[in-house]
């Protein structure tokens, strides 16, 4: 069998490196997909994979034309692609009170959009070839909100109902879809954050420390795998026990 060719959309970020490197030191062909515009970030990429089988590929996730190009050039260059992660986002945060549009549409528009640019270009050739994985990147605050996060919040709880619509859609095709919710995690975002607030955020999780971005992607090959096709719609929480729930 052909290797299988994965498409990781914000695969320079934190997570998406994780889930990049995750994915190709398991036999996937990897493409990760995100901005053209961070030329160093990029470089910088390039060189933390090297000696693996990944490909970078500039694309906006929130331009739905953009998301159809890509998936085209990944089909012609690799024959197929079989598993799509969808971990591209971004935080424009503020009270909603204090909230102008642009911050609400921009985030819907890289957040939520972009899933349904990436799925559904991507999904009819994984029907059509009878296999597909679906992973689709939420958040603990799509689950229990968060201040100041009315636009992420919303964004990342609507992947939900998308991830679980989409799976009884095509689950009689071979393709499984779901989502996975990280909690706060030792990414740039947060180690940025200042000491106190993220000392406060430690505090409140049960295991007393933040998560590591290869425990998100340690779970990510965990759902793409071939034999993984029993489980679809599901949301597995990745939390440290931050939020639980039945």
């Amino acid at each position: 069998m052909s290797k299988r060719v994965a498409v990781v959309t914000g695969g320079i970020g934190g997570l998406g490196t994780e889930i990049c490197k995750s994915l190709a030191r398991s036999g996937r062909i990897v493409v990760a997909a995100d901005l053209g515009s961070r030329a160093e970030r990029i470089a910088q990429f390039q060189d933390e994979v090297q000696g693996l089988d990944i490909h970078f590929e500039a694309a906006n996730v929130g331009d739905f034309e953009a998301c159809g190009a890509l998936v085209r050039k990944i089909e012609a260059d690799h024959g197929t692609l079989d598993i799509l992660v969808n971990a591209a986002g971004i935080t424009r945060d503020t009270t909603l009170r204090k909230m102008e549009h642009v911050q609400w549409e921009a985030v819907l528009n890289i957040n939520l959009d972009g899933v349904f640019n990436m799925c559904r270009h991507a999904v009819d050739g994984m029907v059509d070839r009878g296999f597909g994985r679906v992973v689709n990147i939420s958040s603990v605050n799509g689950q229990t909100g968060q201040f100041g996060q009315t636009n992420y919040s919303a964004a990342k709880a609507g992947m939900h109902g998308f991830t679980m619509a989409l799976a009884r859609e095509v689950a009689r095709k071979g393709v499984t879809v779901n989502s996975v919710s990280p909690g706060y995690c030792q990414t740039a975002l947060v180690m940025a954050m200042p000491d106190e607030i993220r000392a406060r955020i430690v505090d409140g999780v049960p295991v007393g420390r933040l998560g590591k971005p290869e425990e998100i992607a340690r779970t990510v090959e965990f759902l793409v795998a071939d034999d993984a096709g029993f489980i679809t719609g599901a949301n597995i929480p990745v939390n440290g026990g931050l939020f639980m729930s039945f």
